[in-house]
């Protein structure tokens, strides 16, 4: 199976290249994501069957300042890629966010309203998500990763989250996407146990010091948990 990955040099784009056989991970200079014309000659040319698009605008606090290159990324960078996939007939794998939720209760089932959002990146994803639809084959995986290492000196206690490292949602990813072509669901939640992210970040960074989401300098929902009853159950399956 041939796949396209865009943000193959991202921090999930990485693991999933080292996971996958038969990926082609042109580079944003080779595809750029906000000129449709690029995206498409691109996918005209390798004629993927399916596209895992990966490559997003991820700082939440940097959306508030840079709203249009967030827009630009995250929203028409997918209607590009939808409209690329369309054009040849693939699959697409679309990377969206635990964050499309409000975080108000937590323990998200793939079919519950997502909503109200809460920053601009969420506002961003929560677009994309609807424009991946338009993709005649699509799976929309929603999830949450880290660095291997927790990179910064504090944690936040009061927000709650089925965020993991990259190392361990990447083969989750990556298993997902070898049997995306077979795969009936169009949305999927890929993610570990509810935990605070203080109790997260403890894990690889003992030292972590404990705050609260009041520090962050930008809203943040307070328990984006996924439900993955639904992933637990197709992967017995496949």
């Amino acid at each position: 199976m041939k796949i396209l990955l865009t943000g193959g040099s991202g921090r999930l784009g990485t693991e999933l290249q080292s996971l996958l056989n038969g990926v082609v991970a042109p580079s944003s200079a080779e595809m750029n994501l906000t000129d449709a014309a690029s995206v498409l000659a691109m996918v005209e040319r390798e004629q993927p069957q399916v596209i895992v698009h990966a490559a997003a605008y991820t700082n939440v606090g940097g959306a508030e300042k840079e709203r249009a290159k967030c827009w630009a990324v995250n929203v028409e960078g997918t209607r590009h890629v939808v409209q690329a996939a369309n054009a040849v007939g693939a699959k697409l794998v679309h990377i969206s966010t635990d964050y499309v939720f409000s975080g108000e209760t937590g323990n998200y089932r793939e079919d519950d309203t997502p909503g109200p959002v809460v920053n601009y990146y969420s506002l961003t994803k929560l677009v994309a998500e609807e424009a991946a639809r338009a993709a005649r084959q699509h799976l929309i995986l929603r999830t949450s990763f880290r660095p291997r290492e927790f990179a910064y000196p504090v944690a936040f206690s009061d927000v709650f989250t089925g965020q993991d490292y990259v190392d361990i949602i990447a083969p989750e990813i990556a298993f997902a996407v070898r049997h995306a072509l077979t795969i009936t669901d169009e949305v999927l939640h890929i993610a570990t146990e509810r935990k605070s992210v203080y109790e997260l970040a403890k894990r690889r960074k003992p030292d972590v010091q404990e705050g609260t989401r009041a520090q962050a300098g930008v809203t943040l929902p307070g328990d984006v948990s996924l439900n993955t009853e639904r992933w637990e159950s197709l992967k017995r399956r496949v």
